[in-house]
């Protein structure tokens, strides 16, 4: 089992950043690809950003790209979403995704994940 924990969300003025870690345990995620995803009030929850297992290739996306940033250090079981410029639209919980199909020849953009954190809200004030 994955347990995966995020932080780093709070309340931001448009325009600024926040970094969000995720960091798992239970298990090394090293060969798994990991996402980040995010839930509006009202809304479903829908795809923000995904990795590779060795960060070497990632998927955003279109609303945040050239925004958000993800990035991991495996050594450290950790994920990370670098989010700049942000706007009120990105208000939401954040959560991390792991998946543990360790198929390479499964793009990103067809991932689908088993494991789940429980988020950390991003509020974006205008």
């Amino acid at each position: 089992q994955v347990q995966l924990v995020e932080s780093g969300g709070g309340l931001v003025q448009a325009g600024g950043s926040l970094r969000l870690s995720c960091v798992a345990s239970g298990r090394t995620v090293s060969s798994y690809a990991m996402g980040w995803f995010r839930q509006a009030p009202g809304k479903e929850r829908e795809f923000v950003a995904s990795v590779n297992w060795s960060g070497g290739s990632t998927y955003y996306a279109e609303s945040v790209k050239g925004r958000f940033t993800i990035s991991r250090d495996n050594a450290k079981n950790t994920v990370y979403l670098e989010m700049n410029s942000l706007k009120p639209e990105d208000t939401a919980v954040y959560y991390c995704a792991a998946d543990s199909d360790v198929n390479l020849l499964v793009p990103l953009r067809r991932r689908t994940y088993d494991y789940w954190g429980q988020g950390t809200q991003v509020t974006v004030s205008s």
